[in-house]
């Protein structure tokens, strides 16, 4: 058996916990019905992506690309700024059904890239623009759209034009069921740029065209 095939095993005769950590931290809180505390029912206005950032929550919490506990008391996730957004990119970014011509639709790019039955490692990327995000410009545009026409994407801003964004990989390994190692690598796809991009949270640079790497240990 490999080691996956064990891990499964284990956790599956309930003798070891290896899914207690795992992909269960929620991208997008905002907006949700279990968060509805208001008058009207209307879950949508109630929490908004604008609010979300000096809001706390009550029934979960949300991150990029992260990590937590089956019971979301313990979350990690990954804070990201380019040195031109207002605000740091800490969650998904998205259309809600009433702003989008098609209903709701996420504004972003990321893909899942790997991971096994028990969360022991896990792999994902997120494409981070180099300029600053266009979020009132893709709900403007979009609420100009009608049913008939097609969705008003985000590469069809020219925010990814000259390849002027950031691969962020987000990589987690479990040595045990609460000892994670965390692995961050982003390459600048772009030709130049300042220094002054930066992880807020993890603490480090990209000075110019490349890649720089994070490790870590929960």
């Amino acid at each position: 058996m490999t080691q996956e095939q064990l891990r499964l095993a284990e956790s599956n005769a309930q003798n070891t916990v290896w899914k207690k950590f795992g992909p269960y931290l929620t991208e997008r809180q905002w907006g949700t019905v279990r968060e509805d505390y208001s008058a009207s029912g209307n879950a949508w206005e109630y929490i908004t992506h604008d609010l979300a950032r000096s809001y706390a929550y009550r029934w979960g919490e949300e991150g990029l690309g992260g990590i937590s506990d089956h019971r979301q008391r313990l979350c990690f996730s990954v804070a990201l700024w380019n040195g031109a957004d207002g605000i740091l990119k800490e969650r998904l970014f998205g259309l809600t059904n009433g702003q989008g011509n098609h209903g709701e639709d996420v504004k972003e790019y990321y893909y899942y890239l790997d991971s096994t039955p028990t969360h022991s490692y896990m792999k994902m990327l997120y494409k981070y623009p180099q300029q600053e995000f266009p979020y009132v410009n893709l709900v403007q545009e979009s609420a100009k759209r009608t049913r008939e026409q097609p969705e008003y994407e985000l590469h069809d801003t020219g925010i990814f034009d000259d390849n002027r964004y950031f691969d962020v990989y987000i990589e987690y390994a479990k040595a045990g069921i609460d000892d994670i190692l965390i692995q961050i690598t982003v390459h600048n796809r772009g030709q130049n740029w300042p220094p002054s991009w930066c992880c807020r949270r993890c603490g480090f640079a990209i000075p110019g065209r490349g890649a720089t790497t994070l490790t870590g240990r929960s």
